[in-house]
């Protein structure tokens, strides 16, 4: 029998939130042995990020998921991700360009949330599903970068899965940049209905 998933809206800590939570703490790790170009450690540190992230969705799923998750949860994985994208070109390990690529995208998106948000006092960001693809493909490309360099790369599929993974971020932007530009002119409609307030 499926368990029922019952929403909160409080922030207690859960079992998927302490999972969650590991994540980000993680990430100091992942950024020091990168720096360091130990990149065994750096990609088991991945690694185990990808586990717990797997496993706190799991349980979120099966038991209930609170306020605190769904903020931390995508929170841990951009600032994975990101570190990521910042630290790899500085080590050479990935063209610049690409992790322009990467980063703007975020950055466009978490700016037209909020001027939404300032705007019109309301702003949604819903996970497309291009977007699912666009963070997978991330994830592969991080963990490839990092076993490449632990196999004496570079290897053509790493170089091309670059590639790849960059036009894919593109096209994700482009498409989030629409829905929101979407979602803004139904703001602005709204606003424009909406009675005048009483004197």
């Amino acid at each position: 029998m499926d368990m029922q998933r019952n929403e909160t809206g409080g922030g207690n800590m859960t079992l998927a939130n302490g999972l969650t939570a590991s994540r980000i703490f993680l990430i100091p790790l992942f950024i020091t042995m990168l720096l360091q170009d130990r990149m065994g450690w750096a990609l088991a540190a991945f690694c185990a990020a990808a586990i717990t992230d797997m496993l706190d969705g799991y349980i979120a799923r099966r038991t209930r998921t609170t306020t605190l998750g769904r903020f931390l949860d995508p929170m841990a994985d951009k600032l994975m991700l990101a570190s990521a994208f910042v630290i790899l070109p500085i080590i050479d390990r990935i063209p610049v360009w690409v992790a322009v690529v990467v980063v703007s995208r975020d950055v466009i998106i978490t700016l037209g949330y909020w001027i939404m948000y300032l705007t019109w006092g309301s702003a949604k960001i819903t996970v497309r599903p291009l977007g699912k693809i666009t963070t997978l493909s991330q994830c592969i490309v991080v963990g490839l970068v990092m076993l490449d360099k632990l196999l004496h790369g570079p290897h053509e599929l790493v170089i091309y899965a670059m590639y790849t993974v960059a036009v894919i971020t593109a096209i994700s932007g482009v498409d989030y940049v629409l829905f929101g530009i979407r979602q803004a002119n139904t703001l602005s409609a709204q606003s424009h209905s909406d009675p005048p307030p009483a004197k």
